[in-house]
């Protein structure tokens, strides 16, 4: 450009602003103009983007007679105000500008795709607007990008000439020939025609306000000999040149340009669009243009919307302004020549797309000034011999969009916009296509890597921003498959590798599932934005429609089969709405990918595999790698892991931290591939490492729920392996790679944690683990260029032996806290921290619950129990060692509820070493109660109670609380049952001892809740009911041995009778124990019996016997409980052998020995409480009453049956007749409402 470097303000890709342009000065740029035509009204409104004029100064007004032949002494000297313009009119270079709107799209990338319908030089779009009234050719290349259209001047002859060494475009010659009569030829710029340019170029020299500007110097006699060089180095692309004596800051501008473009993203494009020397771009050009058609060189960009038309132009018109006239634009006029309607729309268009009011026009005759002029923009319209419709020209600017629109369907493709010398029809080629059928490579077409290039960089624009609205994806996929599709892979790697990274960062892996009320982004879509399909029922709407005529209906098949589509007549396009855009621009957007985490996981292993690819072919080294066929299956190491000592784990597991902890250290050296660090090849691949990890570790995660653990296991090595080969290339570990590694460790351990816990299905997993697909080969094949791949096999082997995996899992824990605590992540969210110290409490509860099971098996397995193995002691000191550390763990995240589980583990642990200490003799006799049980089961009852305290109430988990109340509940009843029923009396008094178990069983019922309805409630009852059975035994036992205390003995013969009577009625609210109901009412009757054989008066004797016999009217509860278990169980012996329900045998739980003992208890003693009741009764001294002789006739009538009984009856017939004779005495004694109750 003209104007000095550091005059450029070049907005960021990403920038906002708009820069105040010279058509405002102390106002917004920003202006709305509406230009009147009749009745009508043009909309037009003007922002300027960016400008790189100074402010505008007032013209000099040049006195009448100025001679402009003669020049001014700054001539041809570069001026800020003037721009490139001064010297651009003159013509005084040969460099075209073929892709002028290119590197407009490259600095305003926000604006592509979406927001404008039009990006082009202002010369393009003043040619197209005039293309009714113009008989001129026209050559444009078509570009679609989204619902923008890039159109820049296509000099098909310029493009042959310097295609004629190469032999290239030689099939686009033919068709050329045969398309355009053959005597046209393009008309050499005549003398006069130099002649005007360069009066021009001084008059606006002249019209520079300043000092000196106007004064003339003398003829260069050289003047004609630099004319006849610009004739020759001339050029008809429409496009701006530069001057030579600016040449040195153009060399320097591609760096600034190069600066203002460089992504600030996550992509790794840095240099592909911006660095002319690269390979890249300057592949497009000679090496002596320097590939600067790719920039934007335009004094000003401006968006201009002209009705509902928006269009990015770029503009070179110089602007004048000051005092009564803020903007004006100058122009030069031969007197004796009057204005055409094509100069008259020049000036308007001009002067609207740079939202200049007014014009300036002076006239001349042979290069003598003679007057000025001022016009308003509205009045242009209406010039002599210039007047024309602005209505029409709208109507021109719409057809030829809604034309190019509905026919230019394909991202990426060339269009080629032709029309002839003196022809009215315009045609429209796709070059792609032809390029296609020519068999000709795809980079031979100039446009190919520009427009992929611009592809990328919208799609890469747009993923900056698509975190804010994920309904973009859709898009960007599109931009990025088109990309591709125009790339050779040989000669731009780079942009590939980063289009498919980008595309696997669509996918994205973490997001959380969507809920119903969100909008889906997902209800379809095709890979391209437009199918064949779709564009075939658009055109049979179209000739089916009266509005919208066929455009190839016009032409003869011979002419124009090779064409897109035809305007048969250039006058069409002055008809209002004559053609409609019926092709809608990517119809859905939509973004094709399934909700199955596997499937999108699959389709981001595809790109990061195909951007690998893409890497590895521009990294030559490849004699110094290992040969390796990515064809053949790399096999997964399977060891069973039995014989491999801990020592040696451990030696193997160090390396989980060594790969996880964070370095720092510059690598300078190449890597195992060849790789240059800082280089491209080297960033990409670390974001594809990176990917490829995260995908695999989704995949493992998913694999872990569905709980396929073999798989699960294959993809978490695969994600480690991904991992470590990012270790080796990367010198720096960032906060966020090393919380990702830490996650990658904590799924292992879960892994390896099923595994231990599903031994059944080993066979399964080995399956899953070792199977591999062709496209997980070659991403290993691909690792395995950068690193061996081996620092995390101990961890992801499979192994059979459950110890190891549990160790293995531990140590994957270990190392994710370790990382996690460590000085890299010590800032970082404490959430996966306390995460990951949740998961190694839990392993080492595991393990401690394996080792405590290993104990208890040993201890099983023992014949006879003498004194404890050291195998057992060690596996306790094990066992407790995890325990110990657990606890650790949940208390540093003030987990009480998991912290009061392993508590319970260690009361549990304690127990089993307490009956660990119970020895037998060889007759298998248990000796008496040892210190070393109590010892361990008050430990136990320890740990108990601080499990408990950790919970403090049962609001807090009303399972765990429940759980502990339980246990701590067995342990007081194991302790007292074991101190009552093998009681030290070589080491304690009787007295003692009872103390104790009076105090170990009322703390065991403390803990009996009665209360709550739950699972336990039965087994609470029950435990109740045997506690007080045998507290009412024991004091049962010390009434009859308590010999001289009387107040003693009555205490103890209360308590009896008080436990007793609360353990008969928690043994009848139970229906299914009706053993241990009928004991102990048996047992109620024998320390009746004994209470009464102390008694020496008859009266006593018999109210103690009547009270004995109502407790006995009460075991009929029991007997009824047994006769309907009895029952059940003969209906289910009698069912066929096939029958599903007798399949599995009786379902009852009786005991029939012990009912059997139990009734060998009950006839005797029933059969004497009768007897003794008749004797007693009978030798009454006093008159018995009427109910007393009822009563003794009942009597005898039970004891007479009872009696007859035959002793060898089967059982049920036995318990028919107690029950018969129990109901006579309930009836009888009216205690029917105990006896009654089952």
């Amino acid at each position: 450009m003209s104007a000095p470097a550091g005059d450029r303000e070049i907005p960021l890709d990403n920038a906002k602003e708009e820069i105040s342009g010279p058509v405002c000065t102390g106002e917004s740029s920003r202006h709305d103009s509406a230009v009147c035509a009749g009745s009508s009204e043009i909309k037009s409104r003007a922002v300027v983007k960016y400008c790189a004029a100074p402010p505008p100064t007032s013209y000099a007004l040049l006195q009448e007679q100025t001679d402009l032949k003669l020049p001014p002494a700054n001539w041809l000297r570069e001026n800020p105000q003037l721009g490139s313009a001064g010297t651009t009119i003159l013509g005084s270079s040969s460099k075209s500008k073929p892709f002028s709107s290119f590197g407009m799209a490259y600095e305003f990338i926000d604006c592509i795709g979406d927001d404008v319908d039009v990006v082009s030089d202002s010369e393009n779009i003043k040619k197209l607007l005039k293309i009714p009234y113009s008989k001129s050719h026209v050559s444009m290349a078509v570009h679609r990008v989204g619902r923008t259209l890039l159109l820049d001047d296509l000099d098909i002859q310029e493009l042959f000439m310097k295609s004629s060494q190469t032999g290239d475009w030689t099939w686009l010659k033919e068709f050329y020939q045969r398309l355009i009569d053959q005597k046209w030829q393009r008309k050499k710029k005549s003398k006069e025609h130099w002649y005007q340019k360069a009066i021009l170029s001084k008059f606006l020299y002249y019209s520079i306000n300043g000092d000196g500007a106007a004064e003339p110097v003398p003829v260069n006699p050289d003047g004609e000999e630099k004319e006849s060089e610009a004739e020759e180095f001339s050029s008809s692309w429409p496009t701006a040149f530069t001057s030579t004596a600016s040449d040195t800051e153009e060399s320097d501008a591609p760096k600034q340009v190069q600066e203002s473009f460089s992504m600030d993203s996550m992509f790794a494009l840095d240099q592909v669009t911006s660095a002319p020397k690269e390979q890249h771009l300057a592949m497009l050009f000679n090496e002596g243009e320097n590939s600067q058609g790719l920039r934007n060189d335009f004094v000003r960009n401006i968006m201009w919307t002209f009705e509902d038309i928006h269009m990015l132009v770029g503009s070179n018109m110089p602007i004048f302004g000051g005092g009564r006239y803020p903007a004006v634009s100058l122009r030069l006029r031969d007197n004796n020549k009057p204005i055409n309607i094509l100069t008259g729309i020049d000036y308007w268009l001009d002067n609207l797309m740079c939202n200049v009011p007014e014009l300036v026009m002076c006239f001349h005759v042979n290069g003598i000034v003679q007057k000025y002029e001022m016009i308003k923009t509205e009045d242009i319209p209406h010039l002599e011999n210039s007047t024309f419709s602005t209505r029409v020209v709208k109507d021109i600017a719409q057809n030829i969009l809604s034309f190019l629109k509905s026919n230019c369907t394909k991202e990426g493709h060339t269009y080629w916009l032709f029309k002839a010398s003196g022809s009215d029809i315009v045609k429209l080629y796709d070059l792609t296509t032809l390029c296609e059928e020519a068999e000709e490579e795809k980079c031979q077409n100039p446009f190919t890597l520009p427009v992929a290039v611009l592809l990328y960089r919208v799609a890469s624009n747009m993923m900056l921003k698509a975190s804010q609205n994920r309904k973009h994806y859709g898009t960007i996929r599109t931009l990025l498959l088109n990309c591709l599709k125009l790339l050779d892979e040989e000669r731009h790697p780079q942009i590939i590798a980063s289009a498919h990274y980008m595309l696997s960062e669509l996918f994205q892996l973490d997001e959380p599932p969507e809920e119903d009320g969100e909008e889906s982004i997902r209800a379809g879509g095709s890979e391209d934005s437009y199918s064949d399909e779709d564009r075939e029922e658009e055109e049979e709407l179209t000739e089916d429609s009266d509005e919208n005529v066929s455009y190839r209906s016009c032409c003869s098949p011979q002419d124009d089969s090779k064409a897109v589509a035809v305007i048969r007549s250039v006058v069409e396009l002055s008809v209002p709405e004559k053609y409609k855009s019926t092709h809608q621009i990517r119809p859905s957007s939509v973004f094709p990918v399934s909700l199955d985490k596997e499937e999108k996981c699959r389709h981001v292993l595809s790109c990061v595999l195909k951007g690998l690819k893409a890497v590895d072919v521009t990294i030559k080294k490849e004699s110094d790698l290992p040969a390796a066929d990515p064809n053949t299956p790399i096999p997964l190491k399977y060891e069973d892991r039995n014989a491999i000592g801990a020592c040696a784990a451990e030696q193997g597991l160090s390396l989980l931290l060594e790969r996880a902890m964070a370095w720092q250290a510059d690598l300078k050296l190449p890597t195992r591939s060849g790789m240059i660090p800082g280089s491209w090849q080297h960033r990409m691949k670390l974001q594809l490492f990176l990917k490829a990890s995260k995908a695999y570790y989704v995949l493992s995660d998913a694999a872990t729920k569905l709980q396929k653990y073999g798989r699960a296991l294959r993809y978490i090595k695969l994600s480690l392996q991904c991992y470590d080969a990012y270790c080796s290339v990367s010198g720096t570990l960032h906060p966020q790679v090393l919380q990702f590694h830490s996650q990658c460790l904590s799924l292992c351990g879960d892994i390896h944690l099923m595994l231990a816990q599903n031994g059944n299905n080993r066979a399964a997993y080995l399956e899953e683990y070792s199977y591999q697909t062709k496209e997980d080969q070659e991403i290993l094949h691909s690792l395995q260029r950068e690193s061996s791949c081996q620092a995390f096999n101990m961890a992801t082997d499979l192994a059979t032996d459950p110890e190891y995996q549990l160790f293995v899992s531990s140590k994957c824990y270990e190392a994710a806290y370790e990382l996690l605590f460590s000085e890299a992540l010590k800032d970082q969210d404490s959430d996966q921290l306390a995460q990951v110290l949740k998961r190694l409490g839990n392993i080492r509860n595991e393990m401690g619950v394996y080792f405590m099971n290993q104990a208890a098996a040993m201890q099983t397995e023992k014949e006879v129990k003498k004194s404890v193995s050291g195998a057992e002691q060690e596996m306790w000191k094990k066992s407790f060692s995890y325990f110990e550390k657990g606890m650790k763990d949940f208390e540093a995240i003030e987990d009480s509820t998991n912290s009061a589980l392993l508590l319970c583990n260690t009361g549990r642990l304690m127990r089993i070493c307490a009956q660990a200490h119970c020895t037998l003799s060889a007759d298998q006799s248990r000796g008496e109660f040892s210190p070393e049980e109590a010892l361990y089961y008050n430990k136990a009852i320890h740990y108990y109670l601080r499990a408990r305290k950790s919970l403090a109430s049962r609001e807090n988990h009303s399972a765990v609380w429940d759980s502990v109340n339980w246990e701590l509940s067995t342990t007081y009843f194991t302790l007292a049952t074991l101190l009552q029923d093998y009681a030290p009396l070589s080491r304690k008094a009787q007295e003692q001892i009872e103390r104790e178990v009076t105090d170990a069983m009322m703390k065991s019922l403390k803990y009996c809740d009665l209360q709550t309805e739950s699972a336990r409630q039965p087994l609470y009852q029950y435990r109740a009911a045997t506690i007080h059975h045998r507290l009412a035994s024991m004091y049962h036992s010390c009434f009859r041995n308590q010999v001289g205390d009387e107040h003693l003995r009555k205490q103890h013969r209360s308590l009896a009778e008080l436990h007793y009577s609360k353990a008969v009625c928690l043994f009848l609210s139970l229906t299914d124990a009706p053993c241990e109901l009928l004991r102990t009412l048996l047992e109620r009757v024998a320390f009746a019996e004994f209470t009464m054989a102390g008694q020496s008066s008859s009266t006593a004797k018999l109210k103690s016997l009547t009270g004995a016999l109502e407790i006995m009217t009460e075991t009929r509860s029991a007997f009824l409980m047994i006769h309907k278990e009895l029952l059940e169980e003969q209906i289910e012996l009698s069912e066929p052998a096939d029958s599903p329900d007798a399949a599995g045998g009786s379902p009852s739980g009786l005991n029939l020995q012990e009912v059997m003992k139990l009734i060998g208890v009950f006839e005797p003693s029933f059969s004497f409480l009768l007897l003794q009741v008749i004797k007693l009764m009978t030798t009454m001294k006093r008159k018995p009453s009427n109910k007393d002789e009822e009563l003794l006739k009942t009597f005898k009538n039970v004891y007479s049956k009872l009696l007859r009984a035959e002793k060898n009856a089967p059982l049920l017939s036995r318990i028919e007749l107690h029950i018969e004779l129990l109901q006579q005495l309930t009836t009888q004694t009216g205690s029917g409402d105990t006896g009654t109750h089952s």
